[in-house]
């Protein structure tokens, strides 16, 4: 690995351990040319996610999609930027458990309905609308009665 700070070819690992989620590993290096320390982390890179849209279009997997889209849900709600991440990363645990690797957007829809109507109901209220695009009024107050009817 090289020193980011003095381009030296070579440096030593003096601590490895996994990260919190077990996602990857954290090195701590240090450089025997200037002595200064970084940290380095090594992930396993996996096979990309296609996502099928609605017109059948196919186009590479994009986590700041879904981030959008939660974020203008929860737009004025309390809730974090921590619940909002912890969505998106479970979300994107389940996608990358699949074993098909071309995931229709109604999956993807599904499963951030499914998070919002247990974080908070204005928010996946807000989402059900966009993502089931309601054509009228009763549409929308069914979506409602349903919500309602499962607390």
């Amino acid at each position: 690995m090289k020193c980011p700070f003095c381009s030296a070819e070579d440096t030593r690992v003096i601590d490895s351990r996994p990260t919190d989620d077990n996602a990857s590993i954290r090195r701590r290096r240090q450089c025997p040319v200037c002595g200064k320390r970084f940290t380095t982390y090594e992930k396993i890179e996996t096979l990309p996610l296609i996502v099928i849209k609605k017109d059948n279009n196919r186009e590479p997997y994009d986590r700041s999609k879904i981030e959008a889209g939660i974020v203008r849900s929860c737009h004025k709600r309390p809730i974090s930027t921590a619940q909002i991440t912890a969505i998106v990363d479970d979300i994107e645990t389940a996608l990358y458990n699949r074993e098909d690797r071309e995931i229709p957007t109604m999956v993807i829809g599904e499963l951030v309905m499914d998070h919002l109507k247990d974080l908070d109901p204005v928010a996946y209220v807000r989402f059900a609308s966009v993502y089931r695009e309601f054509k009228d009024i009763d549409t929308f107050m069914d979506e409602i009665k349903s919500l309602l009817s499962s607390n």
